[in-house]
């Protein structure tokens, strides 16, 4: 069985100096580089809601884009991965350019994750419409497309109009995209318009919206990979397509618990066609953060060479 490994790098992290500098990147990159990852991943939160930032689940974000054309600037073969951008934060023609930029100056390394989004603060301070969320979702991905095809597009939106307008650069291989989200809605859009699908489990801490619709069981993600497997072939569409999911269950970091049941789970996963797993590593420091890469690549990524 064969999986890949992503991990979140920590560019957000508000710490005096262990993360928010050139020199962390280059070093957070060197280890990367160094390990089985196959790819780096960054959220998004431009403007998140206070309370949530500091409770439960809330986590800090730098701009995915510059994050990652930074992390892309000092690392070579590691792909780039956004988890997930928010597709109404903004103009669909803004959000090509940014990823297609990413895309040609890191040598087509960039799998841009795309959800929905469920912060309706986050966009009431960006004066975009939380009740079009899914709308404004797949008007984005219809124009990602046609902006990276290159020449000119003709495009009406529900808040813009394009006429004979040229985006450039047009990547000669267009990022990944990537769908994030569990819910039927989801589903249907990583079959039609998906090169790959990252559904969320549910977990304690997690917002009521996300867990309302979350995965519970690798049973019950097997039935919604069916469901997207439909809409695919409903499509037309053939051509590889990725999943990226991992057991709910504590990895067990620097043998603070049963790894070995983690990696148990992960083979059951990867039996069940999950191709990717993603990480997300302690980080109270630069270097505890390197640790953690290297503990899990000898401990778990190593298991599936």
């Amino acid at each position: 069985m064969s999986l890949k490994f992503s991990i979140e790098i920590p560019l957000g992290v508000p710490t005096p100096g262990e993360f928010q500098t050139l020199e962390a990147v280059a070093e957070m990159g060197a280890a990367l580089e160094n390990s089985g990852f196959e790819a780096a991943f960054v959220t998004d939160h431009p403007s998140p809601d206070t309370h949530w930032l500091h409770q439960g689940m809330g986590h800090d974000a730098s701009d995915p884009f510059a994050a990652l054309a930074f992390l892309g600037s000092v690392t070579h073969r590691l792909k780039l991965q956004t988890n997930i951008i928010v597709a109404g934060y903004r103009n669909p023609f803004l959000l090509a350019k940014c990823a297609a930029t990413v895309q040609t100056f890191t040598g087509g390394r960039l799998i841009l994750g795309l959800g929905a989004g469920y912060q309706k603060v986050e966009f009431d301070a960006l004066g975009s419409d939380f009740k079009r969320r899914g709308k404004l979702f797949d008007e984005a991905l219809e124009v990602l497309r046609l902006a990276w095809k290159g020449g000119p597009v003709s495009f009406k939106g529900m808040d813009f109009d394009a006429v004979e307008v040229e985006p450039r650069p047009a990547p000669s291989t267009p990022p990944q995209i990537w769908i994030g989200g569990s819910s039927e809605a989801a589903q249907i859009r990583a079959g039609k318009y998906g090169d790959g699908w990252c559904p969320i489990f549910a977990s304690p801490g997690m917002s009521a919206s996300n867990k309302a619709v979350a995965i519970t069981s690798l049973d019950d993600l097997k039935e919604r990979m069916a469901r997207v497997e439909e809409v695919r072939a409903s499509e037309g569409r053939t051509g590889p397509f990725e999943l990226s999911a991992g057991p709910p269950m504590k990895v067990g970091w620097f043998g603070k618990g049963d790894v070995n049941a983690y990696v148990d789970a992960l083979g059951e996963f990867a039996e069940a066609g999950v191709t990717w797993v993603g990480a997300l590593a302690p980080h109270d420091s630069r270097a505890q953060f390197i640790e953690a890469v290297e503990w899990y690549d000898s401990e778990v990524i190593a298991k599936f060479r």
